[in-house]
């Protein structure tokens, strides 16, 4: 890959700032569009998320469903792609579309320029860099969020959080509580399960819809691809009754929710696809328990006051986007801290700034960063730019 001068800016380039999926599918679809983009990354490397992720992740999306624009995911990785099979195809990618990449600078605030021609961009090592536009991609899984649970700084217990957590292997024989029930917090309990944890309870807050990955060769992804411009109540009512194929685990402490599930969706959480959870919890390998409201010493308290003891706490608590400190004072994020608008829309009072990847769809993360790919570098080569748009 080229080696970019980031001191040049003549002509102005399009900064994208992040290195995962989405920033390296924009910089290919600018470039085959003929607009010069320099993709900035903090790491050492591309996919710098995925690397960090448990070792038994794997896509939840279809290879065929989950490839950037311009290479497909190769068909030796198999229907459902592995972590370290995802990061192969990300170097490939870069490789392949002869990216300019730079790692290990970190873009740390971005502000209009003085002249009011695009952006300028403080990076690390005093850089100022001169931006014709931006593009942040730096991820929806940026920053890891644990509750300030009180007690917790004087928890004298082991406590993680999921991004720390790679395998069972170190918690072989142990009793070990996984705080959270999405997508991540499932998968590991079930990994801790099968692992040989001695005892593995999930602290659950609210109770997630479970759906089945595939069912007779039908990923959900498509399903989610079919019903996701439909009206809510509709989309809920179907899920209500696809949830007749997943097993009932109120007996076993995960009742099914009283919300719909695109509802719950629109308000960010998203349904939990199974991967050995239902097993686990109905083999009692996996023991659902209240969710946690607090530390006392060595315990940890529950909501329905019960104290426990375990050897380790795996904190699948999600993140943040992380977003405040570089475009905060833009006035471009909403309440939560994600962009009001995002895809090929700037927000109306920052012409010439784009986000990608901060939203969670149902019909799956790489499909719909494919898709904003192409429509930023359209956006880009036309010159053209535009206001908000409603968060899916």
């Amino acid at each position: 890959m080229p080696e970019p001068d980031l001191t040049s800016t003549e002509p102005r380039p399009v900064y994208v700032i992040g290195a995962g999926p989405g920033g390296l599918a924009v910089a290919a679809a600018l470039r085959a569009r003929g607009v010069r983009a320099v993709v900035v990354e903090r790491s050492g490397a591309v996919g710098a998320s995925w690397r960090g992720h448990y070792d038994r992740l794997r896509l939840h999306t279809t290879r065929r469903l989950s490839g950037l624009p311009g290479l497909a995911i190769p068909r030796r990785f198999g229907r459902w792609v592995a972590r370290a099979d995802v990061v192969r195809y990300l170097e490939k990618y870069a490789e392949f579309h002869e990216l300019e990449l730079v790692t290990g600078v970190e873009v740390t605030r971005i502000e209009r320029a003085a002249d009011g021609e695009g952006w300028t961009l403080h990076a690390s090592g005093g850089r100022l860099l001169a931006a014709r536009a931006v593009v942040v991609a730096t991820g929806y899984n940026h920053t890891p969020a644990l509750p300030d649970w009180p007690g917790r700084e004087g928890y004298t217990g082991r406590l993680l959080h999921a991004r720390d957590y790679r395998n069972p292997a170190p918690y072989a024989g142990q009793d070990v509580l996984v705080v959270g029930v999405g997508n991540t917090g499932a998968e590991i309990a079930a990994d801790l399960a099968e692992g040989g944890a001695a005892r593995v309870r999930l602290a659950v807050r609210t109770v997630p819809h479970l759906v089945r990955r595939s069912t007779l060769g039908w990923p959900a992804q498509r399903t989610g691809i079919l019903v996701r411009r439909l009206p809510v109540r509709l989309v809920d009512r179907l899920g209500a009754y696809a949830a007749k194929a997943v097993p009932d685990l109120t007996a076993y402490g995960l009742p099914r929710p009283a919300s719909g599930l695109y509802s719950r969706v629109l308000e960010g959480a998203a349904p939990v696809q199974d991967v050995g959870l239902i097993k686990a919890v109905r083999g009692g390998r996996v023991e659902p328990v209240a969710a946690v409201t607090g530390f006392d010493g060595g315990e940890v308290v529950l909501a329905d006051g019960t104290r426990i003891t375990p050897d380790a706490v795996v904190a699948a608590t999600g993140y943040r986007r992380g977003l405040e400190g570089l475009v905060g004072h833009l006035d471009v994020l909403d309440e939560r801290g994600r962009p009001i608008a995002h895809g090929a829309r700037a927000p109306r009072n920052a012409p010439g700034l784009y986000f990608t990847g901060y939203t969670n769809p149902i019909s799956g993360m790489l499909r719909e960063l494919s898709i904003d790919a192409v429509r930023i570098a359209k956006a880009l080569s036309r010159g053209r730019t535009a206001g908000p748009t409603r968060q899916p």
